[in-house]
């Protein structure tokens, strides 16, 4: 048999159709039920389904009669408040293409997406770095368009552009990924198919507002079903979300693996009467750490795997939980198979490219700026991950790695190649290399490797890549090397480096 696992096709998307009317689809039928609670030590902040959707369709009539008009992308720069997803909705229920960005990003990281996308406006908080633009749109600005009449949602082909993500590329150039309004109905087969998510949940999830991470499962997912979704307020304290995931009643809770190393670290068991399960998502989780969990809570915790060009697509859930070291199993509408070499499903059990097909809804539509990439990782009517996987004879499939030398930090994919431009542009540095490297069990950091006539201050190297690059893809440690490792060929062998790493720690 070979590998390749059909869940049967999804149910078309409808048309015309807009992904924020969607999201707040049972917003009228209960309009008084809170959709949105950011906790805080000392009490919380509600929002009704009724007021969100007054907040996000204010907005959109702010933005169109500030002159934007639907197709504009708007370039988001905004920090870890409510403000991002009422702006993030707002924009697409009126046709606008907002980019979220990390609020970690740099100056010269946002001008180069500036550059890149001529974006109409940039949403703008002025404590988040950005380069400069001629149309900034601020957050009292904002605010106050949230008491404007309610704009109309604006319908049309859900194929059509509704929003771009960045990821980074194994070129090192971060990939502009635009994904159509369709993606948001992909998302209902994770509702089942990962979260065993139901109306009555209440659910909690660890990440930022401006992640995007939290903005599917956290946020837009459970209003999508009428369920209530629990942030914690900026500036929590891990160590105080066991305590908030109790006084809050949470029944699911959403976070990245180190968040959940962090977190298993304050205590052996946990009070959570309330508790159904938690999520997992952003990077590998380890057997160890699902162990830990299960034993401190007494609840089961359900990992996903997908990427930002189609969210997630195999994971486990409380129907079909995962066995052994598997990830799970691809979500009923998806097609999921493991490629060889040949582009052809290789037999089950052998390992190969995780690949999804391109009918998937979740799909993006292209990379904006590298569409000849885009159809470069398309094998016949196949899209390649660019993970290996081998699939067993149910269809659970096991994670075996990347296929190049992307590294992941904190939940976050990064490339080395971005972090390496970056190191080699500093006058004392000859040659880099960037790779991840374990400092503890199960805890990873990007460390640099360097060639140059002296080795360089770590303080000096530190700052520099802070003024260069967001705090999840700057290096933890500076490895000064005679030569960097090679292949035959003369490349540098980044697989290699880590070992270095090890030789000099000790």
């Amino acid at each position: 048999m070979l590998s390749i696992f059909d869940q049967g096709p999804p149910h078309p998307c409808p048309a015309p159709f807009n992904l924020a009317a969607h999201v707040l689809r049972r917003a009228d039928a209960q309009a008084h039920k809170v959709a949105l609670s950011v906790q805080s030590s000392d009490g919380s902040q509600d929002w009704s389904f009724g007021q969100l959707r007054a907040a996000i369709l204010g907005t959109g009539a702010g933005l169109l009669q500030m002159g934007l008009t639907p197709g504009d992308i708007v370039l988001m720069r905004l920090g870890n408040t409510v403000d991002f997803p009422i702006a993030y909705l707002g924009c697409i229920a009126v046709g606008l293409v907002p980019v979220p960005t990390s609020s970690l990003l740099t100056e010269p990281e946002t001008a180069r997406m500036i550059a890149e996308l001529s974006p109409a406006a940039v949403l703008r908080d002025p404590s988040v770095a950005c380069a400069d633009h001629a149309r900034q749109i601020g957050l009292d600005a904002l605010a106050d368009m949230r008491a404007l009449p309610p704009a109309p949602f604006d319908m049309g082909d859900p194929d059509r552009m509704a929003y771009i993500v960045y990821t980074s590329g194994t070129s090192g150039n971060p990939r502009a990924v635009a994904h159509a309004h369709r993606a948001i109905w992909a998302r209902q087969m994770m509702v089942d198919g990962w979260y065993g998510l139901r109306p009555d949940d209440r659910l909690c999830h660890a990440g930022a507002f401006n992640w995007t991470y939290t903005l599917g499962t956290g946020l837009m997912d459970p209003w999508t079903i009428g369920a209530t979704a629990l942030i914690p307020e900026p500036g929590t304290a891990l160590t105080q979300l066991p305590d908030l995931l109790r006084r809050n009643r949470a029944t699911i809770f959403a976070a990245a693996p180190g968040v959940y190393r962090k977190i298993l670290q304050t205590a052996d068991a946990w009070e959570l009467p309330d508790l159904r399960h938690g999520l997992c998502a952003g990077e590998k989780l380890s057997p160890q750490l699902h162990e830990t969990w299960v034993q401190a809570t007494g609840t089961e915790l359900y990992e996903a795997y997908g990427m930002s060009e189609c969210s997630t697509f195999i994971s486990s859930c409380p129907a079909h939980p995962a066995r052994g070291a598997a990830l799970g199993q691809p979500q009923v509408g998806r097609r999921v198979a493991i490629l060889g070499p040949d582009g052809a499903p290789v037999p089950q059990g052998q390992e190969g490219t995780i690949a999804i097909h391109q009918s998937d809804p979740g799909l993006m539509l292209t990379y904006l700026n590298a569409p000849d990439e885009a159809q470069a990782r398309m094998q016949g009517d196949w899209f390649l991950t660019g993970d290996q996987g081998a699939m067993a004879v149910d269809g659970q499939v096991t994670y075996l790695g990347r296929d190049d030398d992307m590294m992941n930090a904190g939940g976050y994919r990064v490339s080395p190649v971005e972090v390496e431009a970056v190191l080699t542009r500093h006058p004392g540095i000859t040659q880099a290399g960037a790779a991840a490297v374990e400092v503890k069990q199960d805890t990873f950091v990007i460390a640099a490797f360097y060639t140059g006539p002296e080795k360089l201050d770590d303080a000096v190297l530190a700052a520099y890549v802070e003024e260069n690059l967001a705090r999840y893809k700057q290096p933890r440690a500076f490895v000064h090397l005679p030569a960097l490792p090679t292949g035959g060929n003369g490349k540098l062998l980044r697989r290699a480096l880590p070992a270095y790493f090890k030789a000099s720690s000790k």
